[in-house]
């Protein structure tokens, strides 16, 4: 199968609303097999246990995608699972390892602010919740029309204390 053929296969996948989590598991397990580098299936296929709710598998498989070299395969979907995984180990308790990982991941184009927000997610499970409206606020302030000083510094008053 060509790598474009298998990409459409797996778009087809995840725009198909008519299964059920186990059955997109089931397919992209199958998908995934197939797919034209062993880190692209481990991606998707972390991604449909995620989906599905079963968070621990979803992060082996998100950890093989990684160790696999997905950074160097698809810059895009390596970007994407600093997301995803992340807000994975935050859903099993993981958080502080969540938070290091956003903290760390890269702008890019495919995510855009969400890392942030995933971060301040993270933070506020953490119990910071001060930290975490404040990256919440610095996340969005780039997209506001105007007031970006005050918002700036009353993001800032938020853990001035802190640091």
């Amino acid at each position: 199968m060509s790598d474009e053929m298998w990409e459409d296969r797996v778009a087809a996948l995840w725009a198909d609303e008519t299964i059920d989590d186990q059955q997109r598991i089931d397919r992209m397990r199958a998908l995934a097999d197939e797919a034209p580098h062993p880190a692209l299936g481990e991606f998707e296929l972390g991604g449909a246990f995620d989906t599905g709710g079963h968070e621990v598998e979803a992060d082996v498989h998100y950890a093989a995608a990684t160790a696999a070299g997905l950074d160097a395969v698809d810059p895009d979907r390596a970007a994407r699972m600093v997301v995803q995984h992340a807000s994975t180990l935050r859903n099993i308790g993981r958080t502080d390892e969540a938070i290091a990982m956003l903290r760390d991941a890269p702008e890019h184009p495919a995510t855009g602010a969400a890392p942030k927000v995933f971060l301040a997610l993270a933070l506020h499970s953490a119990g910071r919740p001060d930290e975490a409206l404040r990256v919440a606020i610095e996340a969005v302030e780039p997209t506001l029309p105007r007031y970006h000083r005050s918002v700036k510094a009353y993001a800032a008053a938020l853990t001035e204390d802190e640091r």
